[in-house]
């Protein structure tokens, strides 16, 4: 591990992992988004979309030739063998990709936002795990909200994900999303402050 202190924040679908984040970096933390690296590796013309085209076939693309997220969430969510597939093509260019950026971004410390930390394997290396708790009728609800999906359909992911007592039992610290933004901003706040002073002591460090 290099000087630089990274956090890796993670949660359940649904947990208010990018509202958390949005507020560390609006505290001038650094960010580096896992799913947002994703989105952009499987672009047109990347070599993980190609790679997940011989995996899976050209079902899992939209007309214009980009890929098809909901098709292939159908598909992988059903099988866990590809599911498995589809991690690793995908997991070790993500891994790669944000470890790099991590010297790149401004900020005392950065929030590396992984929410497969613990089902890949907890195998980057972050020096503190923050876990976003939510209970579970609450994901439900953003969930069913914010993308449309059915209750069916939200278990559904929720079963192929870590549980909440896994991730709570790797977290070095927690925010609990159970009440308003306020607390959700408060909580952030208090974190960001220790995060700071835990940054520049690793810094003075000899």
């Amino acid at each position: 591990m290099d000087g630089r202190l990274r956090i890796g924040l993670t949660g359940g679908i649904g947990s208010g992992k990018s509202t958390v984040a949005k507020y560390f970096s609006d505290l001038g933390a650094g960010i580096i988004d896992t799913d947002l690296i994703a989105h952009e590796l499987v672009e047109p013309g990347q070599p993980a979309l190609a790679e997940l085209i011989a995996a899976f076939g050209d079902a899992i693309l939209n007309p214009d030739g980009s890929l098809d997220r909901a098709r292939l969430r159908e598909i992988v969510f059903r099988n866990t063998e590809l599911r498995q597939q589809l991690e690793k093509i995908l997991h070790p260019r993500i891994r790669t990709s944000a470890l790099a950026r991590t010297e790149q971004t401004g900020g005392a410390y950065c929030i590396l936002v992984i929410p497969l930390l613990v089902e890949t394997g907890q195998n980057y290396p972050v020096d503190r795990v923050l876990v976003v708790d939510t209970p579970l009728k609450s994901q439900i609800q953003r969930v069913t909200a914010r993308d449309g999906l059915s209750e069916t359909e939200i278990r559904g992911i929720l079963a192929c994900q870590a549980s909440r007592q896994e991730r709570l039992a790797i977290a070095d610290d927690v925010i609990s999303n159970d009440a308003d933004l306020d607390s959700l901003l408060a909580q952030t706040a208090r974190l960001h402050t220790f995060y700071t002073q835990l940054a520049v002591s690793i810094c003075a460090d000899p």
